[in-house]
C-alpha cells in the first residue's frame, strides 16, 4: 500500500469567486486574504489601504474623582494624564502618521496637541469625534448617580444599549456616529492616521469596525492612554491588528508596526 501524505489547507488554493476549493489562487496561511471577510465601512474605494491608530486621552480630574464625563468640557487632563499623553507620544514616535484627528474636548484635544506637538499639520479636530451625551449624569459622581437615579444608572451600567432620556439613546446615536466618523478619516488624504478620543466612542469605533451592534457596548474595554491599530483595505475593510496596547505606559517601550 502506498504512503498517505496528509491534504492540509495550504495544499488546497481556494477560489473566492465560486466559494470553493480549486486550482486557480494560491493560498497562504490557510487563508485567502480579508478581502470580502469583513463588511466596508466606506461602501466605497479607497484611493489606497489605510492604517489608523486610536488612542484614548490621558487620565482627566474627573477620571481621577470617579465621576460620569460624556460630552462634558469641564474635565481636564491632570498631571498624570499630561505623562501618560507625553508617553504615547514617545511609543509612536517611529511611527509616520500623515494627520491627527481628534475630538475637540478638552481632555482629548489637549493629548492630541500633546502627541501631536513638533509637527507642521495642525490637529483636525472632529465633532464625530465627541464622547456620548449622558445629559443629567454628566459630573455626578458614579455613587452618587447610582443613589439618586438608580434605574438609569443601572440601565447605563447593565444594558447601556437601552439607557434612554426622554426617548433619546446616546450610545444608539453613538453608532451611527462613529459610522459618519470612520468615512471621514479614511477619505482623508494620507494613508496612516492617528485619532485622539474617548472611552465610549472608541468602544462605538471598535464594535463598528467589527460589525458589533451597540448591545456589545461593553464588549470591549479601553485603557487611558490605550492603543489600538486598524489596517483597512481599499474596499474599506477593517481588520483590527492591536487592541488596547498599553506596555509604553509602564515601560519606555516604542511601537513599529
Amino acid at each position: 500500500m502506498g504512503s498517505r501524505v496528509p491534504l492540509t489547507t495550504t495544499q488546497l488554493p481556494f477560489n473566492p469567486i465560486a466559494g470553493t476549493i480549486g486550482n486557480d489562487a494560491l493560498v497562504a496561511g490557510g487563508a485567502y486574504n480579508y478581502s470580502k471577510a469583513t463588511t466596508s465601512l466606506t461602501q466605497k474605494l479607497l484611493s489606497s489601504p489605510k492604517q489608523v491608530t486610536l488612542v484614548r486621552h490621558g487620565l482627566s480630574s474627573w477620571n481621577d474623582e470617579n465621576r460620569i464625563q460624556g460630552s462634558s468640557n469641564l474635565s481636564i487632563l491632570n498631571e498624570a494624564g499630561i505623562m501618560q499623553a507625553e508617553r504615547c507620544k514617545k511609543a509612536l514616535a517611529d511611527i509616520h502618521f500623515d494627520q491627527c484627528f481628534s475630538s475637540p474636548i478638552s481632555r482629548a484635544k489637549s493629548t492630541a496637541e500633546i502627541m501631536w506637538a513638533g509637527r507642521k499639520e495642525p490637529v483636525i479636530f472632529l465633532d464625530t469625534l465627541k464622547e456620548a451625551h449622558l445629559f443629567y449624569l454628566e459630573g455626578m459622581k458614579n455613587d452618587d448617580a447610582k443613589r439618586i437615579y438608580p434605574k438609569e444608572y443601572t440601565t447605563w451600567r447593565q444594558d447601556p444599549s437601552n439607557f434612554n432620556v426622554d426617548g433619546v439613546y446616546p450610545i444608539r446615536q453613538l453608532w451611527d456616529t462613529a459610522k459618519i466618523a470612520w468615512k471621514e478619516i479614511l477619505f482623508s488624504p494620507g494613508d496612516n492616521f492617528l485619532v485622539v478620543t474617548h472611552k465610549s466612542i472608541l468602544r462605538a469605533l471598535i464594535c463598528t469596525a467589527l460589525g458589533l451592534t451597540p448591545k456589545r457596548f461593553r464588549a470591549v474595554d479601553v485603557n487611558n492612554g490605550g492603543i489600538t491599530v486598524f489596517k483597512f483595505n481599499v474596499e474599506g475593510e477593517p481588520m483590527l491588528q492591536s487592541l488596547n496596547m498599553t506596555a509604553h505606559l509602564y515601560t519606555d517601550h516604542t511601537y513599529v508596526y
